[in-house]
């Protein structure tokens, strides 16, 4: 028993040194998450119809998050591997790398919302039960899709700054511009939405402009913070100068981010093709669906938080080449992410009827979300060990074998099964909902092999 807790249990210094790193990111996304909760409370007090529209076009921007994430993840692989070895001038020209990534993906997303962004939502309306109004889900999406578009620059260059800051471990500013942030949107939610001291409510549109209004603020906060604390963050120093990125950094970024970037993005967009699966059979399950998935994204942010603390502290020990250390502390926090999972789990289970009753909709959908977050509490722990071997492979530059891993599975395994079950069978779809996120245990036994096998540990800079 003492050599088991030894090899997968770290002692109090262990926990201290990765909580510094995951629970400000936890906080951060946490306290996101809570404002998404109430943003989506307020939308669905004026209809099922407006709270379904938001839905899909949250959905849609989930897509775009995930693409900028993993574009600025693929440098970040290399980010954290300079800081750890102590190049400056790295850290810096994989920042460069980010910046003009994440604004070419915020221009390109932008066009593709504009023109295609009607094709993209009706793909989620289908006929099905007796809730909601198919055409006015339509309209309220898509006003509510071009009013939010503004707020995906500032939210792509936040990222490529909020990243660089973390893997040079600086945790706490972007936790600290995500509390103003997120403070600035809820109290402009309520305003815009329902109206308040002669401002008239505008709805969705309201909703819209107050997450704007907000990304704003979060991107100059820690803009001009990076900026100013030259001293502090060295490898902002001449970084707009020439905007230089050597071309044998470009090219190893390219060759190692690229799979990463497709992953997240087909990985994202296969989530997105889930939920238009599911959605066929009625706005019922678009509105229930969209409420267990904003309560669930509240209790998912442990093991999110564990994956990023995993990819910059697993990270930098490879950066400085102390590949055992590397395995025993990536070992030590795959094991405390599951059991964290399993404690929020537990707790979701319990408040899974509760959240539901906060929505201004009806009995039948709140039914249905109450269930959807029960099957979600239980899957937690499989997704908490899922996350932690991903960002282990991504952590030392295995991004051919985490886009198989991670993105070509949901592919090849999880929307094959969806289709198939939504469109050939008369099973519930909460029965189809729950095979295909168990049938994931096949994801686990590959995860636990590929991590075992140490394919994963190399120095790479």
């Amino acid at each position: 028993m003492e050599k088991w807790k030894k090899k997968y249990l770290g002692n109090a210094d262990f926990y201290r040194m990765v909580l510094l790193v995951a629970v400000p990111i936890m906080i951060q996304n946490a306290i996101t998450n809570f404002v998404s909760l109430l943003d989506n409370i307020m939308v669905g007090q004026i209809g099922t119809e407006q709270m379904s529209g938001v839905a899909i076009v949250n959905q849609l921007m989930f897509v775009f998050n995930i693409c900028v994430f993993g574009a600025v993840s693929a440098a970040g692989i290399f980010g954290a591997q300079f800081y750890g070895k102590g190049d400056n001038n790295g850290v810096k020209e994989a920042f460069r790398f980010k910046i003009l990534a994440c604004v070419i993906l915020g221009i390109l997303w932008m066009m593709l919302f504009i023109f295609g962004g009607e094709a993209l939502i009706k793909m989620f309306l289908h006929e099905g039960s007796d809730v909601g109004d198919i055409a006015l889900t339509l309209r309220y999406a898509r006003a509510y899709m071009l009013a939010v578009m503004p707020s995906m620059l500032p939210f792509a260059l936040i990222q490529a700054y909020a990243q660089t800051l973390r893997e040079t471990g600086e945790t706490i500013l972007p936790m600290k511009a995500g509390l103003i942030s997120v403070a600035v949107n809820l109290i402009l939610d309520y305003v815009f939405i329902f109206g308040f001291m002669g401002i008239e409510g505008m709805g969705v549109l309201g909703a819209a402009i107050a997450t704007v209004v907000a990304r704003i603020i979060e991107c100059i906060i820690v803009v001009v913070w990076t900026h100013w604390k030259k001293e502090k963050n060295t490898y902002v120093i001449g970084l707009y100068k020439n905007f230089k990125i050597s071309w044998g950094l470009t090219r190893d970024i390219i060759k190692t981010g690229t799979p990463l970037l497709l992953n997240e993005t087909m990985w994202a967009a296969g989530m997105a093709i889930l939920s238009q699966c599911y959605s066929t059979k009625g706005l019922i399950v678009v509105a229930s669906y969209n409420i267990s998935s904003t309560v669930s994204n509240l209790f998912h942010v442990v093991f999110i938080a564990m994956g990023s603390a995993i990819s910059i502290i697993v990270g930098r020990l490879l950066g400085a080449n102390q590949l055992e250390e590397a395995v025993e502390t990536d070992r030590k926090m795959i094991v405390f992410s599951v059991l964290a999972c399993l404690g929020f789990g537990a707790i979701l289970l319990i408040l899974a009827p509760v959240f539901p009753q906060i929505y201004k909709t009806s009995d039948e959908v709140r039914q249905l979300a109450t269930n959807f977050l029960r099957i979600s509490a239980i899957y937690m722990p499989i997704n908490g060990f899922i996350n932690a071997s991903y960002f282990t492979l991504r952590s030392g530059g295995k991004t051919m074998i985490t886009f198989l891993f991670d993105s070509v599975y949901i592919w090849v395994v999880n929307i094959p099964l969806a289709f198939l079950l939504t469109r050939f069978t008369g099973m519930p779809i909460l029965t189809i909902y729950a095979c295909c996120l168990f049938i994931d245990i096949i994801k686990c036994v590959i995860g636990y092999i590929l991590v075992k096998k140490r394919v994963w540990v190399q120095h790479m800079v």
